[in-house]
């Protein structure tokens, strides 16, 4: 099951602060194990995931 949740980076800095946003858009996979930055093609986006799910 994959659950995903928006934040407005400029409306909430210090959580932006506390998971490292620098540049939006910024994808943080399982609190973090993976990030992807920019928009990427979906299929970037597909391997960071798996990437992530192969570690558990």
């Amino acid at each position: 099951m994959v659950t995903a949740e928006a934040v407005e980076a400029m409306e909430f800095p210090e959580l932006a602060d506390k998971h490292g946003v620098h540049g939006v858009p910024h994808t943080s996979i399982n609190h973090g194990l993976e990030h992807v930055v920019g928009a990427v093609p979906e299929l970037n986006l597909l391997a960071a995931i798996q990437r992530v799910v192969s570690l558990n």
